[in-house]
Order: structure tokens, then sequence, then C-alpha cells
């Protein structure tokens, strides 16, 4: 069975991590739109963000859309692939119940 992945494993950063996951490659999301999703407040999503950054999970661009500044994240490599184990390791422990079950 794969391990968790505790950085992804918070419900936030799951939550925000399926969203940039389900993005086709190279496609990014508004903060703002992060942080409807994420139901977070602005501090608490740009901490979340920070950690999937520092892990390599994802990227922040920051450009300006004429004189109003604008962040973006969307997904790495690295975080796709972490993804994708982290998801196995839930798959895991689902069949592993239903396996126990029968």
């Amino acid at each position: 069975m794969a391990d968790a992945d505790e950085i992804i494993h918070q419900s936030t950063r799951l939550r925000l991590m399926s969203v940039l996951n389900a993005l086709p490659e190279g496609e990014a999301l508004e903060f703002k739109r992060l942080k409807a999703i994420a139901r977070a407040t602005d501090g608490n999503l740009g901490a979340h963000l920070a950690t999937l950054e520092k892990a390599g999970y994802i990227a922040i661009d920051k450009d300006f859309v004429g004189k109003r500044p604008r962040t973006q994240a969307h997904i790495t490599r690295v975080g796709r692939r972490a993804f994708a184990a982290h998801l196995q390791y839930l798959r895991d422990i689902i069949e592993g119940v239903a396996l126990d079950d029968a």
C-alpha cells in the first residue's frame, strides 16, 4: 500500500490539488476562483498555496492585468505525480476495506 502524502491529505489542500489536477496541462486558476473553491479566507488560502508551492506541487504566477494584480496557480508535473500517488493510497484503503468486508 502506498503511503499518504501528508501535504496533500489535508482537506483544503486536497480540494485545491483536485481542481488543479483536473485542468489541462499548463492551465491555471486565479486566486479568487481558488478561494471560492476552497471556501477559505485570503490568508488561509495563501498559506495552503505556499505549502503546496514549497513542496513543488504547484507554481504561483503573479502578473498584472491592466493595473490590477493577478495571482494564478497551476499544478506541476511533480504535483501531478504526487496527487496520483495519493489517489492510489486512497484507492488502496477503499479496496482494502471492501476486501475485509467480503
